[in-house]
């Protein structure tokens, strides 16, 4: 948090190449956040330099609350949610299109991703099924099991409540299970 406060406290005090450093320490996250949702690479440039653009003017609301890292994942998500909603691309599925499954809290379900992956066939299967996923569901996944970012830091970035995020977290990955077994019938 030091770090943090002490980046923040240089950008805004205007030191050389503050806000070039703050770039460069949070520019894959941008990325990673905004590709996952919108999946477009021309949009995904523009859209960082947009959020970049945000966390400039937006700096001096920054209080410190949650990592900075929290707080420009939330201004990336922000502007990639807002930029599906302009284009009008649902960024989650609506109940009549899932499968129907129970919302269990418990995030380990005991799917395990990396063992999935484990085999070419099925992590080539897995990475198509992930692909094929509504924004918020892909995201959501691949913050929490491939960036391995907490739950408490995806809320504090998307807005959305803990349980909300296991909830959709435990359907993506049953789906992905079901998905899975049956392209593994394919390949048998």
């Amino acid at each position: 948090m030091n770090d943090d406060r002490a980046l923040v406290e240089a950008v805004l005090s205007r030191q050389p190449g503050a806000f070039e450093r703050l770039v460069r320490e949070y520019q894959g996250l941008c990325w990673h956040i905004i590709q996952r949702m919108v999946r477009h690479p021309d949009d995904t440039r523009e859209l960082c330099q947009e959020a970049f653009l945000r966390v400039h003017q937006c700096l001096h609301q920054y209080r410190y609350e949650s990592a900075l890292k929290s707080w420009i994942g939330q201004v990336a998500y922000s502007v990639a949610k807002r930029h599906l909603e302009r284009k009008r691309i649902p960024i989650v599925e609506t109940a009549a299109d899932e499968d129907a499954l129970s919302p269990l809290d418990a995030v380990s379900d005991g799917f395990d991703l990396e063992a999935a992956c484990a085999d070419e066939e099925i992590a080539a299967g897995l990475h198509a099924e992930i692909e094929a996923l509504p924004p918020l569901q892909r995201t959501l996944l691949t913050l929490y099991h491939l960036e391995e970012v907490p739950i408490g830091e995806i809320a504090q970035m998307t807005g959305l409540a803990e349980g909300t995020i296991k909830s959709h977290l435990f359907r993506t990955r049953a789906r992905l299970r079901q998905r899975l077994e049956a392209r593994l019938g394919e390949f048998a």
